[in-house]
C-alpha cells in the first residue's frame, strides 16, 4: 500500500510539474514560479482535495534536488574559478551576513517579538538561496557570465558560514552565551574536513575518473560520479554539516577531470528532474491562510530581505574592487532566503526557543522573494544603468578612482617577488598544519570505534591508545616533514626579505641569525602543534616514552620515503589543474577572418554506414588525413559528442563525421569514408591531397 501512495504522490508532482514548465514556457515567466504555484495548487492547505498523501516522502526527494542542484554548482564553478572571485566572495557574504543579522533582529524587536525570536529571524534572513539563484541564472541563460561566478564564490561562503552560524545558534539556544573557543573549534574542525576532502579528491577523483573513461561507457561514468557525490555527501552529514556543502565540494572537485563536459551533459536531466520536485515540495509548504495571518509581518520582512542584501552584497563587491554594475547585479539577484533559513527555522522549533508562526513567516517569505528573483536579475542590467546615469557626479567619479586603484596591478621588484614566494610558501604551511589536523581530529573521532575493534583483541586500553596515535603519527609524516622543510624555505626568505638593504659586511651575520631563529621558533611550533593534537590520543608515561623512541627512529628511515610521497603527492595535484581550456568559456572568433588561408574551407558531416572501411575501427587505423589531407573534428552518437576526438577513438556504424577540407578533398573523404574494403583493394578511387 505504501508503495502505491508513493508512486501516486510522485506521479502528482512531476505531473504538476510538468504542467507548470508547459504554462510558464508558454508564458515566458521564469519557471521556478510555476513549480512553486504547482506545489501551493497540489498542497495539503489549498481545498477542496488533498492530492498529497505522504509529505515525508517528498521532503526526501526534494532533499536530492537540493543535492543535484549543489553538485551541478561545483561543476560548473571549478576551484580555479573560486579562487578568481575569493576576495569578492569573502568580504560580501560576511558584510550581508552581518548587517541581515542586525536587520533581522532589529525587525523582530521592532514587532514586540521575542530576543530569541529577533536573534532567529536575523539568521534567517542572512543566508541567500543557492538553489533558487542557480535555478533562476539557468533559466535566464546567465551562469556562465562574471557576475554569476561572483555569486557562486558568495554563496559557497555564506555555505560555510550558514554551518557556523547553526552551531553557534545551538549553543547559543541552550546555554544563552556564545563562547569564542567554540566558534575556533567549529572553525578548524570544518577547515580540516575541507583541507583533507579537497586535497585527498584532488589527487584520486580526476585519475578514477580517467580509469572509467577508459571503457567508454556513459552508463558507467554516471554511475561512479553519482555514486562520488552520495558518498562525499552521506559522509559530510555524518561529520555534522550541511548535505549541500558536501555535493558542492564533491562537484568542484570533479570539475577539475578532463571529462567535465561529458559529465555535465549526463548529469543535467537528473538535476533537473530532482530539482523540480523540490522546488514543487518549498510550495507544498506555504499555507495562504497563515501568509494572510501574519501579512504585514511577511510583506515587511520580504521588503526588508530585498533592499538590505542588495545594499550589501552591492556594496560588498564595490569595496573588494568590482565594477558598479556588476556590483548591482550581484546585489539584485541574491535578494532572496531559502533552504539554510529553513534549517534555522525549524532548528529553533526544535530547541524550543522561538515561537509557532516563525517557520511559516520563513517558507512565505521565502516564496515571496522566490517569486521577485528572477525579475531583480532580469532588470538589474537597466537598474545599474539607471544608477549610473542619476547617482551625483561626484560619487561615480569616487567609484572610478576607487575602482582602478584597487585593482592597480603591483610593481614587480625583489621585495615583491619574494612576498610572492612567502605568501605561497605560507599558504601551503598551513594547508598541511589543516591536514595534519584533520587527521588527528580523525582519529580521536573514531577512538571509541577503533578501541571496541581493537578491544577483541588487546585488552590493555593503553596498548589501543598507543597504536591510535601511532597510526596517525605515520600517515602524518609526510606532511610534517613537509612543514620542517617549508618553514626553512619561509625562514630564509624572510631572513632575505629583511637584511636585503643591509650593509653587505653586517648582511651575512644578520641574514644568519633571522633565519636560524624563524627556524628555530616555526620547528618548536611545530611540536608544540603537533603535542596539542595528540593530546587526546597520548598513552601513559611509560608507553609514552617507547612510542616517541619508535617514532622518532621510524621518522629517520621514513624521512626520504615521506619527501618521496609529498613530492608525488604535489606532482598529482599539478596535474589534476593542468586541464585543456574550457571551449565553453573562449569567445567566439570568426576564423575567416582572422585567417584568410581558410576561406575556402568547408565543413562537412558524413553518416557512417553499415560494412564499410572504417566501422568499429580507430581514427589512426584508418588513415583519412594520409589519404585525403582532411580531418575529423567531431563525432556524433546517440549518447554523446566528441569534439576534436583522439587518433585511438573508434568508429562505430551510425556516427555522424564532422570532417573539414577543402570542396575536392571533402568529397574523395565522403567516398573514402563509406567505401568497402574490397574496393580500395581492387583500384584507388581517387588522389591523394596534403593541402590541409
Amino acid at each position: 500500500m505504501h508503495n502505491i501512495l508513493f508512486l501516486q504522490d510522485l506521479a502528482v508532482v512531476i505531473i504538476a510539474a510538468g504542467l507548470a514548465t508547459i504554462l510558464f514556457r508558454q508564458l515566458k515567466q521564469p519557471v521556478v514560479l510555476g513549480y512553486i504555484l504547482a506545489g501551493v495548487i497540489i498542497g495539503p492547505h489549498t481545498p477542496p482535495f488533498t492530492f498529497i498523501a505522504d509529505e515525508k516522502t517528498i521532503e526526501t526527494l526534494a532533499e536530492l534536488g537540493v543535492i543535484f542542484l549543489m553538485f551541478s554548482l561545483g561543476l560548473e564553478f571549478s576551484l580555479k574559478k573560486l579562487k578568481e572571485v575569493g576576495s569578492t566572495a569573502v568580504v560580501a557574504a560576511t558584510l550581508e551576513i552581518l548587517l541581515m543579522l542586525w536587520a533581522g533582529y532589529g525587525l523582530g524587536q521592532l514587532f514586540g517579538w521575542s530576543q530569541m525570536n529577533s536573534i532567529f529571524l536575523g539568521a534567517i534572513l542572512s543566508i541567500s538561496s543557492t538553489t533558487i539563484i542557480i535555478k533562476a541564472l539557468e533559466g535566464l541563460g546567465k551562469t556562465r557570465e562574471k557576475f554569476a561566478h561572483l555569486i557562486f564564490g558568495i554563496l559557497i561562503i555564506e555555505d560555510i558560514l550558514a554551518i557556523l552560524l547553526i552551531a553557534l545558534l545551538s549553543g547559543f539556544a541552550v546555554t544563552g552565551e556564545i563562547a569564542i573557543k567554540d566558534i575556533g573549534s567549529i572553525l578548524l574542525n570544518l577547515s580540516a574536513f575541507m583541507g583533507i576532502l579537497l586535497v585527498t579528491g584532488l589527487i584520486l577523483v580526476p585519475r578514477l575518473l580517467n580509469y572509467v573513461s577508459k571503457f567508454k561507457s556513459n552508463e558507467m561514468l554516471l554511475i561512479t560520479v553519482i555514486g562520488l557525490c552520495f558518498g562525499v555527501s552521506f559522509l559530510t552529514v555524518n561529520l555534522g554539516y550541511s548535505v549541500a556543502l558536501g555535493a558542492f565540494l564533491i562537484g568542484a572537485i570533479i570539475a577539475e577531470a578532463r571529462q567535465i563536459h561529458k559529465i555535465e551533459n549526463l548529469m543535467f536531466p537528473v538535476r533537473d528532474l530532482f530539482s523540480a520536485v523540490f522546488f514543487v515540495s518549498i510550495g507544498l509548504l506555504i499555507d495562504p491562510v497563515i501568509i494572510l495571518e501574519y501579512i504585514i509581518p511577511v510583506i515587511t520582512i520580504t521588503l526588508v530581505v530585498i533592499a538590505g542584501k542588495v545594499i550589501a552584497c552591492s556594496l560588498g563587491c564595490i569595496l573588494s574592487g568590482n565594477d558598479t554594475k556588476t556590483s548591482i547585479k550581484v546585489g539584485m539577484s541574491l535578494a532572496q532566503i531559502g533552504e539554510f533559513s529553513f534549517i534555522i527555522a525549524a532548528l529553533g522549533l526544535t530547541l524550543n526557543v522561538t515561537d509557532d508562526f516563525m517557520y511559516p513567516i520563513t517558507i512565505a517569505v521565502s516564496a515571496l522573494t522566490t517569486l521577485t528573483t528572477p525579475y531583480l536579475i532580469k532588470s538589474s542590467e537597466s537598474f545599474s544603468s539607471l544608477i549610473e546615469k542619476y547617482a551625483p557626479r561626484s560619487l561615480i567619479r569616487t567609484m572610478e578612482v576607487y575602482y582602478h586603484w584597487i585593482n592597480k596591478p603591483s610593481k614587480e621588484g625583489p621585495n615583491q617577488t619574494g612576498r610572492k614566494i612567502l605568501r605561497k610558501i605560507l599558504l601551503q604551511i598551513i594547508l598541511n598544519l589543516l591536514i595534519i589536523t584533520g587527521i588527528f581530529i580523525m582519529f580521536a573521532f573514531l577512538n571509541e570505534k577503533i578501541k571496541l575493534f581493537l578491544g577483541l583483541y588487546i585488552t590493555d586500553i593503553e596498548i589501543t591508545k598507543t597504536i591510535l596515535w601511532f597510526t596517525a603519527m605515520l600517515i602524518s609524516f609526510p606532511l610534517i616533514f613537509a612543514v620542517w622543510r617549508k618553514t626553512l624555505a619561509a625562514s630564509m626568505v624572510i631572513a632575505e626579505l629583511s637584511t636585503i638593504e643591509s650593509e653587505s659586511s653586517k648582511r651575512t651575520t644578520m641574514h644568519s641569525v633571522v633565519s636560524n631563529t624563524i627556524f628555530i621558533g616555526g620547528s618548536l611550533g611545530l611540536i608544540i602543534i603537533i603535542i596539542l593534537l595528540s593530546s587526546t590520543l597520548l598513552p601513559s608515561s611509560n608507553l609514552l616514552i617507547l612510542s616517541i623512541i619508535l617514532i622518532a627512529i621510524s621518522g629517520f628511515f621514513m624521512f626520504r620515503s615521506s619527501v618521496k610521497i609529498y613530492a608525488r603527492a604535489q606532482d598529482a595535484l599539478k596535474e589534476t589543474f593542468i586541464q585543456p581550456p574550457d571551449p565553453h568559456d573562449k569567445p567566439e572568433v570568426n576564423l575567416r577572418n582572422e585567417h584568410p588561408m581558410l576561406e575556402d574551407v568547408k565543413l562537412e558531416s558524413v553518416i557512417i554506414l553499415p560494412k564499410t572501411i572504417c566501422v568499429n575501427k580507430m581514427i589512426s587505423e584508418i588513415k583519412l588525413r594520409v589519404e585525403t589531407g582532411v580531418s575529423i573534428i567531431g563525432i556524433e552518437r546517440k549518447d554523446l559528442s566528441i569534439v576534436n576526438p583522439d587518433p585511438d577513438e573508434e568508429i562505430y556504424e551510425g556516427d555522424k563525421i564532422l570532417i573539414i577540407g577543402y570542396k575536392d578533398q571533402l568529397e574523395n573523404a565522403k567516398k573514402f569514408l563509406n567505401s568497402l574494403e574490397t574496393e580500395l583493394k581492387t583500384k584507388k578511387i581517387f588522389p591523394r591531397d596534403r593541402r590541409v
